[in-house]
């Protein structure tokens, strides 16, 4: 009855319609607690599928908030119940269990404190979540791990985007589409939706905001964007700010961890904890859970919205901004704090080494107190502290560890593990090798082919792995392809584009097709290279719209990693294409203005080299965020590449090559059939559906057949 009845209260607490505040946009119950997410979740959706736009919104928004709310009040009752005196832990309970240590008074001892004190935490934590929640109090609220997951990616918000535009109300619905595309940025009709919102004049560039990106990266991002403007002293408070929210955030991850058992139980199988045997077996299995989802906060801290791996060390990272830019306004006695507080995660550090040394003789005579960041002193002891125990877990009890973090000291980890971790270590998949440079000799077997000529090598280009090669086509070679993507693209032949203007600017056209049979960028791995995607794409300028022009033709990016530029930072996954590993474009012409490809530092701003497209010039380079590149605008005419991208991985191998190389051999036995049949002194023309071009160049050779290597 109470699930029928919920809609229509909600209803009932909506806004007459000419209230300023439009329907669904306010809480329903401000300050009242929480409601079930699940049951509020699901009545949203049917109000969705219905059409009712305003309910599903109120239902949806409540959900949203209920959630959150329950998240707080697990972090609060925590937090009090481990401040309660007669509720806390033994302290001889926190350290590493020994292993030497045999029955008798001393285990009777601590036996009786741990149980009397986890039954005084648990009325503690039962009574905190009745007076806040009501009745039942977490228990008759629990969610799901299902609904968990929707709304870790941020699912409620797709339907919100939805439901706000059929309300008119295009503000909201931009935002909650951002919302769930920063996490879903492989999500293609949300990219499509937020194109048309942008199109759209009601619409502003401030609609497209975040609504859940957790405070410290908002924080983070600014005070980085403040020290690269040499704003020191303005980016301080924004850098201290995402310091703290990022402990503030692993303490709400860390509470969450604590939750009913059921929410440890996906990952049961994979970290090996699952409860066997009787009392003993079971209350270390689920505190290794605990401790196992603790250990993960700090990579979940650390890892942006929408990403699939955390940032390298982002506390000490954070940390080594913190100290450089106190030092730039004078604040050495900060500086030095911040400083010592990176030597606690890495003493060995030289570069931090020498700025402590550096801030000490400024600072002249030693002040006494002078030491690391309490904040950092205890979440280091605590996490060795956890660490600890999942270690001695790992070795006596069998279950498995992943530690998140670079910097645990190497004597923290049992002598019988250190080779087998050491060995796990080493063990990276080939496609993730780091990129090794190749000498000159590198493009020998090239340079073999007649007309073929390495113009500039990796030195001359400012970088690694990048080579420009000329003479890999014909002119004659370079005018087939040319009116193949215009035969094509008039034909309506295109795979994808639809002669469109560029998705990446709006003042160029941009026509691709998949070809069949193309030149091959000429590579020499150690191992066999695939061709993974061959790509024919034109790029037009689009007349009348070319004044003043600021954009790119391509903006700066990496072809097998997405580039953050303000980090240098380069994120393997997805929606770049990660099992590229080479990438070759092959011009077509040179008639045209603008559109020369460049390469630049992994900031995206600093150019270290330039190549200027002209037919039968091949531009290869490896596709990881060693080669940021981009192509600078075209101003007039049309600008047309054979772009081709090559894997190591045979599985990511293009399947349409593999196709077309059996069409075309099939095509030509049958011609072989009809030219045996026809009389050779009056032979038929080829039939048009199966005739192939034969190109000649201008001394009447046949052209060169290139193979994939």
């Amino acid at each position: 009855m109470l699930r029928l009845l919920r809609p229509l209260l909600l209803l009932l607490l909506l806004p007459p319609p000419g209230s300023p505040e439009p329907p669904g946009l306010t809480q329903l119950s401000p300050g009242a607690p929480p409601q079930a997410p699940d049951l509020l979740y699901a009545d949203g959706l049917r109000a969705y599928a219905a059409g009712a736009w305003a309910p599903a919104v109120a239902l949806l928004r409540e959900a949203l908030r209920s959630q959150a709310a329950l998240g707080r009040v697990r972090l609060d009752c925590g937090a009090s119940c481990a401040a309660d005196p007669g509720a806390a832990l033994p302290a001889v309970l926190l350290g590493a269990p020994e292993p030497d240590s045999g029955p008798g008074p001393t285990q009777g001892s601590w036996e009786r404190q741990l149980l009397r004190a986890a039954l005084r935490r648990a009325d503690c934590l039962t009574q905190c979540a009745a007076r806040r929640l009501g009745p039942g109090g977490a228990a008759r609220l629990r969610v799901g791990s299902a609904l968990r997951d929707a709304f870790r990616r941020r699912e409620p918000y797709n339907y919100l985007q939805r439901a706000y535009y059929q309300l008119k109300k295009l503000d909201l619905a931009a935002a909650a589409a951002h919302t769930f595309f920063v996490a879903n940025p492989m999500h293609l009709q949300m990219r499509e939706d937020m194109a048309k919102y942008r199109r759209m004049s009601g619409v502003r560039p401030q609609s497209f905001r975040d609504l859940e990106t957790p405070p410290h990266w908002a924080a983070y991002d600014t005070g980085l964007e403040l020290l690269g403007r040499q704003e020191a002293g303005l980016a301080l408070p924004r850098l201290e700010e995402a310091l703290q929210g990022s402990l503030a955030q692993m303490e709400s991850c860390r509470a969450d961890c604590e939750g009913p058992e059921e929410q440890q139980g996906a990952e049961e199988e994979e970290d090996g904890a699952a409860s066997q045997g009787g009392l003993y077996e079971a209350i270390a299995g689920h505190w290794i859970q605990v401790l196992q989802c603790r250990q993960r906060c700090v990579g979940e801290t650390a890892t942006r919205p929408g990403r699939s791996f955390p940032v390298p060390d982002f506390l000490p990272n954070q940390l080594r901004r913190l100290h450089e830019a106190h030092a730039q306004v004078g604040n050495l006695s900060q500086a030095i704090e911040n400083v010592l507080s990176v030597l606690l995660f890495y003493p060995e550090d030289e570069a931090a080494k020498r700025a402590l040394n550096q801030y000490q003789a400024q600072l002249g005579e030693p002040r006494p107190g002078l030491g690391p960041r309490e904040d950092i002193q205890r979440f280091i002891l605590r996490s060795l502290g956890e660490k600890r125990q999942l270690y001695y877990a790992m070795e006596h009890l069998g279950t498995s560890f992943k530690d998140p973090d670079p910097w645990t000291p190497a004597a923290l980890i049992p002598e019988a593990l250190r080779e087998k971790l050491r060995e796990d270590q080493e063990k990276r998949p080939w496609d993730h090798e780091p990129v090794k440079p190749k000498p000159l000799t590198y493009w020998k077997d090239v340079l073999l082919l007649e007309g073929v000529t390495l113009t500039q090598d990796s030195r001359q280009l400012n970088g690694s792995e990048r080579a420009v090669l000329d003479g890999l086509l014909t002119p004659a070679e370079c005018g087939v392809l040319l009116q193949l993507a215009k035969d094509a693209a008039g034909a309506g032949a295109r795979s994808g584009y639809r002669g469109r203007r560029s998705p990446h600017t709006p003042h160029e056209r941009f026509e691709g097709l998949t070809v069949l049979k193309a030149a091959q960028a000429y590579f020499s791995p150690e191992r066999p290279l695939h061709l993974s995607f061959t790509h024919l794409v034109c790029r037009s300028a689009i007349e009348g719209e070319q004044e003043q022009r600021m954009d790119l033709s391509h903006p700066v990016h990496a072809d097998n990693c997405v580039l953050d530029p303000d980090t240098g930072e380069c994120w393997r996954e997805p929606p770049a294409y990660t099992y590229r590993d080479y990438s070759g474009l092959l011009y077509l012409n040179d008639d045209f203005q603008g559109g020369d490809l460049f390469f630049t530092e992994p900031n995206a701003l600093t150019v270290t080299a330039r190549v200027r497209p002209r037919c039968g010039r091949l531009v290869a380079f490896s596709s990881g965020v060693e080669n940021p590149h981009g192509v600078w605008a075209v101003t007039r005419g049309r600008r047309c590449a054979l772009a081709l991208w090559h894997t190591w991985a045979p599985e990511h191998r293009e399947q349409e090559w593999i196709e077309a190389k059996e069409l075309l051999q099939e095509s030509q036995e049958e011609e072989e059939e009809e030219e045996e049949e026809m009389p050779s002194k009056d032979p038929s023309p080829e039939p048009p559906s199966r005739r192939h071009q034969r190109v000649q160049d201008k001394t009447g050779r046949a052209p060169r057949v290139r193979e994939e290597l």
